[in-house]
């Protein structure tokens, strides 16, 4: 297609934050699309920053990752905002103080039993409105969870007739079920009617909601247990092959992930109509979604599904070109960033910019190996996004405060010497760089040290926990990140 009239946001200059919904302050066991949501959005606006970034929003498996997750589609319910239901009168008794994350699914429960008693007929229509429109993945995943939720095992475990689908065995569950089911579409309907408000609220401010999107899906998962076909498995529903990337300097057996590989050929020959129902989904939470891997579109590293590290894997073509190509077909230009941090063959570049899909920068992992590193500032294109780190890097306090005196001395010849102290020399050359979005964590716009980093990759226990609180916001933070989103020309007077 003709790229040359389709401007996007992402050709804007922009400033973000990246903040994941579950770091939100407040009194459950994690952030949520309660009010805290809103007054972020504020805050955001106050501070001149047009892009909320955060992590996936479905719901996390064990572990909490929100990169592994039972549906592609589905939202969590630990995101779930109790203060709404309240408000459209569907919850008496919501917990108060410092509640527990059983406490409110309990509240869930009591808010879903008053909405059958109460509801109106419009809200009921509403609900039924919801279901038939998201039936091209709400009817799987609600009978999915169903299942899974009673049978406690993974869905290649189940009995065959529900582990193969077989119409008999699913109409009985479905019967059986009937109640749960009916929770778990209302509990997506009260997901999607509260993102859909904060999203509307986000717009009245000027305000973008960026997304995250792994490129590959959970074993057991609903969309591999309703499309087998699309995915390299064994007959009895276990993976023949497993996703992951080689051996490389930080690790000398490699990163085996475990998550179930796409069948190109499949999706191919369905013309991709998984992909299309998944940025479908995506873009209707989003305006812009970021592509975890990006580099696995061009090619991925095919491990043995019974091998227990990545060293046996091998490089496979896939057949990105061909996907996204279909995707621009179907809703023209794609308003996604790709991640292509790492080792990036031409290829993959090559295949990045035919869809004028930005790629990222990220600063802490510029000041090693000399002027040649390509996250150097002065090495940035227009066509990227510069962060001062990412939710896998160390705060920038702590990655400054942990590289050692020769490597801050480079850092600080090369910043010039500031007397702002850190994160914010960082701070402003992410802004100050060509890349048309600039992306810094609320870590770093708060100053805070290691303690307070979201996610350390290989550690298992611990992450994705981390909330910020209103009191660590200095008064005059919004008024200093206004002054220099203006400064560097980040600010919605300087896209005309």
């Amino acid at each position: 297609m003709d790229h040359s009239a389709t401007l996007t946001s992402l050709d804007q200059r922009r400033a973000g934050v990246l903040l994941h919904l579950t770091s939100l302050p407040g009194d459950g066991p994690c952030g949520d699309l309660g009010w805290e949501a809103f007054n972020f959005v504020n805050f955001l606006a106050d501070c001149g920053v047009t892009i909320w970034q955060m992590l996936p929003v479905g719901p996390p498996q064990l572990g909490d990752s929100p990169y592994q997750t039972s549906s592609a589609h589905a939202g969590s319910a630990r995101l779930i905002g109790l203060e709404p239901l309240a408000q459209w009168g569907w919850l008496d008794d919501a917990p108060e103080g410092d509640y527990t994350e059983a406490q409110k699914l309990s509240a869930l429960g009591r808010a879903h039993a008053l909405f059958r008693r109460r509801a109106g007929q419009d809200d009921r229509a509403a609900l039924d409105e919801f279901c038939a429109e998201q039936g091209y993945w709400l009817d799987d995943y609600a009978l999915f969870r169903a299942i899974r939720e009673e049978r406690k095992l993974p869905w290649w475990q189940w009995p065959k007739g529900l582990r193969g689908r077989d119409g008999k065995a699913l109409a009985q569950a479905r019967a059986r079920l009937a109640a749960d089911i009916d929770y778990i579409r209302w509990e997506q309907y009260v997901f999607f009617r509260q993102w859909r408000a904060l999203r509307e609220h986000a717009a009245d401010r000027g305000v973008m909601l960026f997304g995250d999107m792994p490129i590959f899906v959970a074993h057991d998962s609903a969309e591999v247990w309703a499309s087998p076909e699309d995915f390299d498995l064994n007959d009895d529903g276990t993976t023949r092959v497993v996703a992951g990337v080689p051996p490389d300097y930080f690790s000398a057996t490699g990163q085996r992930w475990g998550n179930p590989l796409y069948r190109w050929d499949r999706l191919a020959a369905s013309g991709y109509r998984f992909w299309i129902d998944r940025i479908h989904t995506q873009l209707a939470l989003f305006h812009i979604v970021r592509i975890d891997h990006f580099r696995g579109f061009e090619a991925y590293w095919e491990i043995p599904g019974e091998d227990e590290t990545a060293i046996n894997g091998r490089w496979v073509e896939a057949d990105g070109d061909g996907l996204f190509a279909r995707l621009e077909q179907e809703f023209g230009r794609l308003p996604l960033v790709a991640e292509d941090l790492g080792v990036i063959t031409d290829e993959v570049t090559a295949l990045r910019k035919r869809y004028l899909m930005p790629g990222m920068q990220v600063l802490q992992f510029a000041f090693e190996g000399g002027s040649s590193n390509p996250y150097l500032p002065y090495k940035h294109s227009r066509d990227s996004v510069v962060y001062t780190g990412t939710h896998d890097n160390d705060t920038t306090l702590g990655w400054y405060r942990s590289i050692g005196e020769e490597a801050r001395a480079r850092v600080d010849d090369y910043l010039g010497h500031s007397e702002e102290p850190m994160p914010w020399p960082l701070i402003r050359s992410a802004l100050a760089s060509r890349a048309n979005l600039a992306i810094v964590p609320m870590q770093d716009l708060l100053a805070l040290d290691s303690a307070h980093r979201m996610n350390v990759p290989g550690v298992a226990e611990g992450n994705w926990r981390w909330r910020f609180d209103w009191d660590q916001v200095e008064a005059e933070l919004p008024a200093r990140l206004t002054h220099l989103v203006q400064l560097y020309g980040r600010s919605p007077s300087d896209w005309d």
